[in-house]
């Protein structure tokens, strides 16, 4: 089984506000994205390959309500919060938080945690309060997960390594597998690798040598799960990155990197033609 996700980060911010959206008004843009990606989608055997999309909180009812029949688009949101709903217990006091119940409610089936940008954030924050430790966000991280499996939710849990941290890469995704994954039902969970540092403006990608390394300790540790390149599928890596037998797949987020930068429909659905064409080739 292949795996492709979606991370629509916060790309529904319009250009005039500095952002890259130019598909549509906010309050159509997620249905907009669905509705011009799931018809092509359906053209897939479902049993050879999934596809997950992560919208910002705001978006999840237009995005459920934009499916058709039989559409094979998991609607997933961006992290939930660490604590839940209970029957007697707390019945809603999460004031600026995603509880998984509420998630499940508004029709996700899948959700993205421990993406670099929030495990960043969980850092600053802990930072703030002199706590410096990694493995703290990894036992926040960790408490996510639980959640959101508990609420019937699947679940795209994110490692990576920084610049600083390469000489170690073996502990440092070591740890955020043992602890970020404690008493956690993997068959619910798949693994996206963030070469943290390959990612942005100016740096060098990833290569397929050191990706595979990755992916096959990955399997080593975690008993064979399925992982994902979390760097970036693009059409420009995704031969590469088909032809590598320990990936599973891989996460999308721009689609254009020059000129009008941003997600588009169409170049979305040119990525996945790529990727799976040369998997189903190779």
């Amino acid at each position: 089984m292949k795996h492709i996700y979606l991370n629509l980060k916060r790309f529904d911010v319009p250009v005039e506000f500095g952002g890259v959206n130019r598909l549509a008004p906010v309050a159509d843009w997620a249905s907009c994205i669905v509705k011009n990606t799931q018809e092509e989608l359906k053209t897939y055997d479902p049993s050879e390959v999934e596809f997950g999309m992560y919208f910002p909180e705001v978006h999840l009812l237009n995005a459920a309500a934009a499916k058709t029949e039989g559409s094979p688009v998991q609607i997933g949101c961006q992290s939930v919060f660490r604590a839940d709903t209970a029957v007697g217990g707390n019945f809603g006091a999460f004031t600026a938080n995603r509880p998984a119940s509420a998630m499940a409610a508004a029709g996700c089936e899948t959700t993205i945690i421990g993406h670099c940008e929030e495990r960043n954030d969980k850092a600053g924050i802990l930072a703030e309060a002199g706590v410096t430790d990694t493995d703290a966000v990894n036992r926040l991280l960790n408490q996510e997960i639980k959640c959101a499996i508990a609420r019937g939710m699947k679940v795209l849990y994110c490692i990576g390594e920084k610049s600083e941290e390469q000489e170690q890469w073996q502990e440092v995704l070591g740890k955020q597998l043992e602890i970020g994954l404690k008493d956690v039902d993997t068959s619910k969970v798949v693994i996206a690798y963030e070469p943290i540092w390959s990612i942005g403006p100016g740096k060098i990608p990833a290569g397929k040598e050191y990706i595979t390394k990755i992916a096959k300790f990955v399997k080593e540790k975690t008993n064979g799960m399925d992982i994902v390149y979390g760097g970036g599928l693009k059409q420009d890596n995704a031969e590469m990155l088909a032809s590598i037998d320990e990936i599973d797949g891989g996460l999308i987020a721009l689609t254009r990197f020059q000129g009008e930068i941003g997600y588009y429909p169409e170049e979305y659905l040119e990525i996945i033609r790529l990727y799976m064409g040369k998997v189903n080739n190779r």
